[in-house]
């Protein structure tokens, strides 16, 4: 997943607010990204300012792992020791993390729960928005479910079983529940949010020195 925005009409702002350290040992290093700072430095300088730079005052060795959209918050993992991205980097590549996401959309789901099976591809014309093509598309799966019923919407537990680009923002809006905020995918009032309302909540995965399961938790921003 990566960090895109429509590039005619945007001007980068990342908030002054210091990244929270969640979790770190000699190892890893967990992190709540705030929403609106990229995960790694964009194209030109005016985009130099990220999570990774920010974090590289007081952890010169810090190596990237996995990225989040520039748009979301929640938890995210880095390696302090080239062991530990190899052995991150393949628990990623072979789905053993399990992350799990907090969402709020627009409109109510029927039923409490469901899996979206529908593949991705970039939509060229429009990029960096992505759509579903079943002709070139690669598979994408994302189980829902909801968590509460709100006044014009929901708030849904989001646990995606790939990791496709923009994947739970494309399938939501194919569920017919675009997330709140989305500025590339929601149109309307469910557009018309200050940011966009998706949070990674939690990432379970495999300590790279021993094995041990470790779930971190960032806290809910909305």
């Amino acid at each position: 997943m990566g960090d895109a925005r429509p590039m005619s009409d945007f001007v980068y702002t990342p908030p002054d607010t210091a990244p929270r350290i969640l979790h770190e040992d000699a190892a890893l290093v967990f992190v709540d990204k705030p929403a609106g700072l990229l995960s790694v430095p964009g194209k030109g300088p005016d985009r130099a300012d990220c999570l990774i730079a920010r974090l590289r005052g007081a952890y010169p060795e810090i190596l990237l792992v996995h990225r989040l959209d520039l748009d979301t918050s929640g938890v995210m993992v880095f390696a302090r020791t080239p062991h530990a991205q190899r052995h991150l980097g393949l628990q990623f590549e072979k789905r053993q993390t399990r992350k799990t996401y907090v969402a709020r959309v627009h409109g109510v789901p029927e039923g409490r729960s469901g899996r979206v099976d529908l593949p991705l591809t970039v939509d060229w014309p429009n990029r960096p928005r992505q759509m579903v093509c079943h002709a070139t598309g690669r598979p994408a799966q994302t189980d829902w479910q909801v968590i509460k019923r709100e006044e014009t919407g929901a708030r849904m537990r989001l646990l995606p079983v790939t990791g496709r680009s923009h994947q739970l923002r494309v399938h939501m809006l194919a569920l017919g529940h675009p997330i709140l905020g989305d500025q590339l995918y929601a149109t309307g009032a469910a557009r018309d949010h200050p940011r966009l309302m998706l949070h990674a909540h939690s990432l379970r995965l495999r300590h790279p020195e021993g094995g041990r399961g470790l779930t971190i938790t960032a806290p809910l921003p909305f």
